[in-house]
């Protein structure tokens, strides 16, 4: 399968925080998933793909051209949504488009006024009357109307209601229909991402820990719930991490069936995103 977007050995150091070896593959016509706490790196790894940050070191290399070297060659065909919105507010929709017209040479303004009445946006209505939700449906319109190939969000569904998040969450799941187009999503909806996402790349402390096929990691990947007696019992080497509750212990297994054949435990539930992060960040080894 051909990769849109490579990202090989990626180091980023500032005062406090620092990327470590970053290394991101996704192919064409998926969407990753790209998860992690705050400060964890991921807004930091999403600004070196675009170039906004350059001072880095490593590959990235987008549909095969050199990132730094090639720029020209990607811009056109890369769409992208930030935390933090990147239009003067006192911008119109109006004004958006007719800005686009004249960077994008595929930029279709049918489509983007399309995607403006799907989302109940005023054309002439200027950006700082925009609610949050509705500054976020005006980014996603606006990165979606010149046709990309590779979408990168970072918080695309943030301050979205719930059907809103469903809307925006069907343009990109039609969005890669046609198996040409990819999305780099980050998103701490983590529910949204096990709906949608291919790819599952968890960031944590400036490193990647875990990078799997989703529907790889739902199928092996399990909570086993036991006693402090049955816990004791159990090698340390056949488990990642665990969580001492009350009445219980938690543990995180990456084989769930190899798991269950090996030791008695009655439960092993199947992991949820949420509690996947919450086991591997905070839980003991």
């Amino acid at each position: 399968m051909e990769n849109i977007l490579e990202v090989k050995n990626l180091c980023k150091k500032y005062k406090e925080f620092e990327l470590q070896n970053v290394n991101i593959t996704l192919p064409k016509g998926t969407i990753m998933g790209f998860i992690g706490e705050n400060g964890a790196g991921k807004t930091t790894t999403i600004k070196a793909i675009l170039n906004i940050i350059r001072d880095y070191t490593g590959e990235i290399k987008i549909f095969g051209f050199d990132n730094k070297k090639e720029e020209k060659k990607i811009k056109e065909n890369i769409g992208a949504v930030l935390d933090d919105m990147f239009f003067p507010e006192i911008l119109t929709p109006n004004d958006i488009n007719s800005i686009m017209k004249d960077i994008y040479k595929k930029w279709d303004s049918k489509l983007y006024f399309k995607y403006l009445d799907d989302f109940g946006l005023k054309k002439n209505k200027t950006i700082k009357t925009l609610s949050k939700g509705m500054r976020k449906k005006l980014e996603i319109a606006t990165a979606i109307s010149h046709h990309p190939k590779l979408l990168i969000l970072d918080e695309p569904t943030a301050g979205l209601d719930p059907i809103a998040r469903n809307e925006v969450i069907d343009i990109f799941q039609s969005f890669i229909q046609n198996e040409e187009c990819s999305i780099f999503l980050s998103s701490h909806i983590t529910t949204d991402l096990e709906h949608i996402a291919d790819y599952i790349t968890f960031i944590n402390k400036g490193n990647i820990i875990l990078s799997k096929n989703r529907e790889e990691l739902f199928e092996e990947y399990g909570i086993a719930k036991c006693t402090k007696e049955e816990f004791e019992k159990i090698d340390k080497k056949d488990f990642i991490k665990y969580k001492k509750s009350k009445y219980e212990y938690e543990i995180l297994v990456e084989n769930r069936k190899a798991f269950s054949k090996k030791y008695d435990v009655d439960t092993i539930d199947k992991i949820t995103l949420e509690e996947l992060m919450l086991l591997m960040i905070k839980g003991e080894k």
